[in-house]
C-alpha cells in the first residue's frame, strides 16, 4: 500500500496506546504508511515501547485535542489546531490520502465536512457500518452522524450506501431496504413514509420498508434509518453480541459436558466470536465528504484500530466520492 493514512492519535478511550499499537500493527502486516497526528513528546514516547525499525510511521504535532464531552461544533471552530482537525488538514493539503478516528463521532463528521466539504448533492454525510448477516454482511446507515433527518437525507443515504456497497464490497444492484417497524406502506412515521415514497421513485433496487430481523437474516444488502435509530441499534446489537457470549461461556462453564463439548467445537466458537466482534470490522466510513474518513468505536483496540488503518487505504485507492460525485 502506498497511500499515507493520518491517524488521530489523540482520540478515543485508549488513545493514544491503541492507535500507536495499531499503526504498528497495519504497518507490519499490510505494508501501511502512516502519520500519527497529536502531541509529539506522548507519540514518541509511546513509540519507544515498540520496534519501530524499518516501518513507515510519521509524527504530526497537534497541540489540541478534541474530547468526547466537546461540543462538535465548537471544536471545529474553536480548536483549530486539535488532531483530527490537522489529519484532515494533512489529507487537503495531499499529504495524507485518509483519516482514522477513534475519536468524537460529531467532531470527526463536522472536522471533515469544514475542511473537505461535501460530494456536490450530498446534503448530509452518514455513518455506514457493516452487521454480520445470515448471508454475510449488511451495511447500514446512518449509524449516528444525523440524528434528526429529512426524507431527502435518507433518500441521499440510499444512493451513497448502495453506491458503496456496489463499488466497495462488490454487489451488483445492491438490494435496499428503509428500516420501518413493519412491511406495510402504512406502517412507520412521518419520516418513513415519505422517505419510502421517495425510495420507490429512485433508481435503486428498493425492495421497501424491512424490520430489524431483515439486517441479520440477510434480506436486504443495504438498510437506511437516521442517525438516532442507527446509533440505538448499533449499541443494541454491539450490547447484544456481549450478552451472547457471556451467557454461552457461563453456560459452558457450569456443565461438565458442555465444557467437554467445547473442546471439540472451539474452532467454531471462534469463528463465531471473529463474526460477531466489533473489531473485526475495524471502522466505519463517513460517506458524503469530499474525501476518505474512516470513523472507529471509541473504545476500538489494535485490532481494530490496524483494521480501519488497512480499510481507509482500500477505500481512498476506489475514490468512492468521485463515484458518489458522478451519480448524484
Amino acid at each position: 500500500m502506498s497511500l499515507k493514512i493520518a491517524v488521530d492519535a489523540m482520540g478515543g478511550d485508549n488513545a493514544p496506546v491503541a492507535e500507536v499499537a495499531g499503526a504498528i500493527a497495519a504497518c507490519q502486516q499490510w505494508g501501511c504508511k502512516v502519520i500519527l497526528v497529536g502531541e509529539t513528546e506522548r507519540l514518541q514516547k509511546e513509540l519507544s515501547k515498540h520496534q519501530t525499525e524499518g516501518l513507515e510511521i510519521e509524527i504530526q504535532h497537534a497541540s489540541e485535542v478534541v474530547g468526547m464531552e466537546d461540543s462538535a461544533s465548537d471544536a471545529v471552530r474553536k480548536k483549530k489546531d486539535s488532531s483530527i482537525r490537522v489529519a484532515y488538514e494533512l489529507v487537503k493539503k495531499g499529504a495524507a490520502a485518509a483519516v482514522v478516528s477513534a475519536g468524537n463521532s460529531g467532531a470527526t463528521m463536522a472536522a471533515g465536512m469544514a475542511v473537505l466539504k461535501r460530494v456536490k448533492g450530498i446534503e448530509r454525510p452518514a455513518i455506514a457500518t457493516l452487521l454480520p448477516s445470515l448471508q454475510g454482511q449488511t451495511m447500514v446507515l446512518d449509524m449516528g452522524a444525523n440524528v434528526d433527518c429529512k426524507p431527502s437525507h435518507l433518500l441521499q443515504f440510499a444512493i451513497m450506501g448502495s453506491i458503496y456497497a456496489e463499488h466497495v464490497l462488490g454487489i451488483a444492484r445492491p438490494k435496499v431496504g428503509l428500516l420501518s417497524n413493519g412491511e406495510e406502506e402504512k406502517k412507520g412515521n412521518d419520516l418513513t413514509r415519505e422517505t419510502h415514497l421517495l425510495l420507490k421513485q429512485a433508481d435503486l433496487n428498493y425492495l421497501g420498508s424491512v424490520e430489524g430481523g431483515d439486517i441479520y437474516n440477510g434480506r436486504v444488502d443495504v438498510v437506511v434509518c437516521d442517525g438516532f435509530v442507527g446509533n440505538v441499534l448499533l449499541k443494541v446489537s454491539e450490547g447484544l453480541a456481549v450478552a451472547i457470549s457471556t451467557m454461552l461461556r457461563r453456560e459452558i462453564e457450569s456443565r461438565f459436558l458442555a465444557r467437554i463439548g467445547y473442546l471439540l467445537s472451539r474452532p467454531a466458537f471462534r469463528s463465531f466470536k471473529k463474526k460477531i466482534s466489533p473489531a473485526e470490522y475495524g471502522g466505519a466510513p463517513l460517506l458524503g465528504i469530499a474525501g476518505t474518513g474512516i470513523i472507529c468505536h471509541g473504545s476500538s483496540d489494535p485490532v481494530a484500530i490496524s483494521i480501519a488503518i488497512r480499510q481507509a487505504g482500500e477505500y481512498a485507492n476506489i475514490r468512492i466520492e468521485e463515484k458518489l460525485a458522478q451519480s448524484l
